[in-house]
């Protein structure tokens, strides 16, 4: 196979060069080149394209997140964001995924070099999933939101009538990695106040949950935010599970909660989305939706089999509308998905599970 060509923009002399030096040992990974600021990698993308970037944010002449506006809008290229942890930048690099970016990678202010070295495995994991992805720009206003909103604003009949407001609440939990962040945006922005509860595992860094769940929170008609130990999981509320640690579901005296904790990586994630399904299917057997969305490697097909084995009603997004068709088509391998749906039909298909409990 070709090596996959990468192209390096960061204003940091220091990262450029460690950069290059550690891919040069992946064997199917290749600097092409990098440029200190947007303006000179326009000129040599132009001339050679590359089939990733690694992209930083904060950068003198144009800020990373404009230049990746410009690429989307006109020929995008995979792009996995170098953000450090300010909390300024972090909420750019949450910008700069909703704009198209496949994988955000958390750097540190300080020891650059010693976190890119301990990190060589992320950074090559997300520079081949990014060559796999088929960015896609996912507008979510204007147009591109009024396009969506008729999926909620004119449920069926059953639902219209009001009755489901008051149903027994059957929780649905979601899956999803690389390019799950504007996928999961576009279902939930689709869903009306009173959606049934929603408990979310997004593969994302540490720091960056909260933040991400503020953002979805002031664009839904439902409360999102990250989940806290203990939390109930309700009608009209979706918890993301936070960087960094598991979350699973519970369920005491009739109602749903969530746990929060520490613990090793499952498939090499923490989040894992096998965790939560896992958990899922013990606490609610059939009376829960499981979905998997976009994203690279296997985590949550296990867990999905054993929600569809549990009587679970279960859906995969298909592959016409993922950013990387890795987690669904492992769960659809393992006959674990009853449905296989486009991104843009999946918050009516929540819908109309709620109306049938």
């Amino acid at each position: 196979m070709t090596a996959i060509q990468v192209y390096v923009v960061d204003d940091s002399a220091v990262v450029r060069q460690t950069v290059a030096h550690l891919l040069s040992g992946s064997a199917d990974i290749v600097v092409v080149g990098s440029a200190p600021n947007p303006l000179i990698a326009a000129q040599a993308i132009r001339k050679n394209r590359p089939d990733v970037l690694l992209l930083d944010i904060e950068m003198p002449g144009m800020d990373g997140l404009t230049f990746l506006r410009q690429i989307m809008a006109h020929d995008p290229i995979p792009t996995v964001i170098c953000s450090t942890l300010s909390t300024e930048g972090s909420k750019v690099a949450l910008e700069a995924m909703a704009a198209g970016a496949v994988a955000v990678i958390a750097k540190p202010q300080l020891g650059l070099k010693q976190f890119l070295e301990d990190s060589r495995r992320e950074l090559i994991d997300a520079l081949k999933s990014a060559a796999r992805s088929r960015p896609r720009v996912i507008k979510l206003s204007g147009v591109g939101a009024a396009a969506l909103l008729p999926l909620a604003a004119k449920p069926p009949p059953s639902l219209r009538s009001g009755v489901h407001t008051f149903a027994v609440n059957k929780p649905v939990v979601i899956g999803s990695s690389t390019g799950g962040t504007q996928a999961l945006e576009v279902v939930l922005t689709a869903l009306p106040a009173d959606a049934p509860g929603i408990a979310i595992t997004q593969h994302m860094p540490e720091k960056f949950t909260a933040m991400y769940a503020d953002r979805l929170n002031g664009l839904c008609a439902i409360n999102v935010r990250e989940a806290k130990d203990g939390d109930r999981l309700e009608r009209g509320v979706a918890l993301i599970a936070p960087g960094g640690r598991h979350m699973q579901l519970r369920k005491a005296a009739g109602q749903y909660f969530v746990t929060v904790a520490d613990g090793p990586p499952v498939n090499r994630h923490k989040p894992s989305v096998d965790v939560l399904f896992r958990s899922a299917a013990e606490a609610a057997g059939g009376d829960i939706l499981g979905i998997i969305l976009t994203g690279m490697g296997d985590d949550g097909a296990r867990g999905m089999k054993r929600l569809h084995d549990g009587g679970a009603r279960t859906i995969a997004q298909n592959e016409a509308t993922c950013v990387v068709f890795g987690m669904p088509k492992e769960a659809i391998k393992l006959d674990a998905v009853d449905d296989v749906l486009p991104l843009e039909m999946i918050s009516a298909a929540i819908l109309q599970f709620d109306a049938r409990a």
